[in-house]
């Protein structure tokens, strides 16, 4: 299955319940432009209610994840401009996506392609990937979530670092300052991505998205309101089926078939 536009952004969803979702600009090394982002927030809002999409794999290109955004689209805009357009909208479409997000990263991820791995749930990335938030060196600052999500990744100082340096991070790096979940071979990247997400797929679903939304929802409560928060949805998993089910698969020594409900 494909995007209306296979262009810019190809949908590929396998017999197992992971999606692939894949950018494809390569003449400007997958730079988000419009046309990429709303492509991008309509497979997302599709697959968010697709019972049969358990885990989403996002990838781009080998060289490049995203080399950023597309500066054409913006040079010359005003205040007023940029904010009709409302692209808080299209990314949305990513960060609250329900199902466990995988980012597959080869190459560059600058930018606005930072910020994209940023918007997932575990990143995934090359030996030899670099990620940067060069955005201070156009006069501007990360503006989809980098300053942000970055300091609550990686904390303080190295936010700040890579902020107003817009200095260039190895996956290395990146690995080493908890900006990613694994760091592999180039070439097993995708493979590896895909493997974690059929690993995610196998598992009961509800549990799955209770955990997702626990623990984004949580991060930024106290630890007494958070613990409330988890309690209650473990408690709510009691009356699922998959519960039931995984119980039972445990005592008669078989595999579990989740059905999410």
């Amino acid at each position: 299955m494909t995007s209306a536009n296979p262009s810019v952004v190809t949908l590929d969803v396998q017999d197992n319940g992971v999606a692939v979702v894949r950018i494809h600009r390569p003449d400007v090394k997958n730079a988000l432009n419009a046309q990429v982002r709303e492509a991008l927030a309509e497979h997302f809002r599709d697959l968010a209610k697709r019972r049969d999409v358990r885990a989403i794999v996002l990838t781009g290109g080998e060289q490049f994840f995203v080399a950023g955004a597309d500066i054409k689209e913006f040079a010359n805009a005003g205040a007023i401009d940029m904010y009709r357009r409302h692209t808080e909208y299209l990314w949305e479409a990513i960060s609250r996506c329900p199902k466990p997000v995988i980012a597959a990263v080869n190459g560059f991820a600058l930018g606005g392609g930072c910020e994209l791995a940023m918007h997932c749930d575990l990143i995934v990335a090359g030996e030899s990937a670099r990620f940067a938030q060069p955005e201070v060196k156009l006069g501007l600052m990360p503006g989809a979530g980098g300053t942000q999500r970055l300091i609550r990744a990686v904390g303080k100082f190295q936010a700040m670092r890579i902020a107003l340096t817009g200095c260039m991070v190895s996956a290395p790096e990146a690995l080493a300052m908890g900006m990613l979940s694994e760091m592999v071979p180039d070439h097993q990247t995708l493979p590896r991505a895909l493997e974690l997400a059929a690993q995610i797929a196998a598992l009961p679903p509800l549990a799955v998205e209770q955990i997702k939304e626990v623990m984004l929802a949580g991060a930024d409560l106290p630890l007494e309101s958070a613990l409330v928060l988890e309690r209650k949805a473990f408690q709510l998993l009691f009356d699922s089926k998959d519960q039931k089910e995984g119980a039972a698969a445990f005592f008669e020594k078989r595999t579990p078939h989740y059905r999410g409900e």
